[in-house]
């Protein structure tokens, strides 16, 4: 797969833990400016859309530019060992930057292209993320998600073979081909906007089938 060796995975959406402490403003403002700091559109559900938006992270090369970034739509997921999680409506919108292979900002090495196989590996680490069987013992979650991301890693690379499937979304309101799977976690999505970007989504308890997305106009909307 044409990724950055899985694209900075420090970056992924979703990989904060749960001890996490709570943001504060100033964490938000630099959130925000984090996002602005991208050189290309960011994207997220259109406004058939009318529940709550929140930004989620923002994954950055060596040099600090700004390669990809995620903005999540409904409940804001959590991962919890009681199964209670399962309950939560979510769709996480990831925005990839469109690049050829290039050498990298600070002249070290050679990044690789990023194609829609990037944006499926990221939406699939990042529904990974939220998910906890809940019959597992805490002690063996970090074996199981090594095992499930090395999976998702996997299917991101071949997305003409099953699992995945083809569903027709709109995107800025011209229908997108989109790569598409299920599984017990939740649903995947990858495909390609217009505005040289990859859009990758994953959620959970919200159906894919009537999602548009759209370029967002303002991400202060978001914070």
């Amino acid at each position: 797969m044409e990724t950055t060796s899985r694209i900075d995975t420090d970056g992924v959406p979703g990989t904060a833990t749960a001890e996490e402490e709570p943001q504060e403003a100033p964490a938000a403002r630099r959130a925000v400016d984090g996002y602005r700091a991208a050189t290309f559109p960011w994207y997220g559900l259109d406004e058939a859309f009318t529940g709550p938006r929140w930004l989620m992270q923002v994954g950055t090369a060596a040099d600090g530019t700004v390669q990809h970034g995620a903005t999540g739509h409904g409940d804001e997921p959590s991962v919890k060992s009681d199964g209670s999680a399962d309950k939560e409506r979510f769709a996480a919108v990831i925005t990839v930057a469109a690049s050829p292979v290039r050498r990298s900002g600070d002249g070290t090495g050679v990044l690789d292209a990023t194609t829609v196989s990037s944006a499926a590996w990221l939406a699939g680490s990042g529904l990974l993320a939220y998910t906890w069987p809940p019959q597992m013992d805490h002690t063996l979650r970090d074996d199981w998600l090594d095992q499930q991301t090395e999976t998702a890693f996997t299917l991101a690379d071949d997305l003409g073979s099953a699992p995945w499937t083809t569903l027709s979304l709109p995107v800025d309101g011209v229908p997108v081909e989109f790569h598409y799977r299920e599984s017990e976690f939740g649903w995947v999505l990858a495909g390609s906007a217009h505005e040289g970007v990859h859009i990758g989504a994953y959620g959970r308890g919200m159906s894919a089938y009537g999602l548009g997305f759209a370029v967002i106009k303002d991400i202060e909307a978001y914070a």
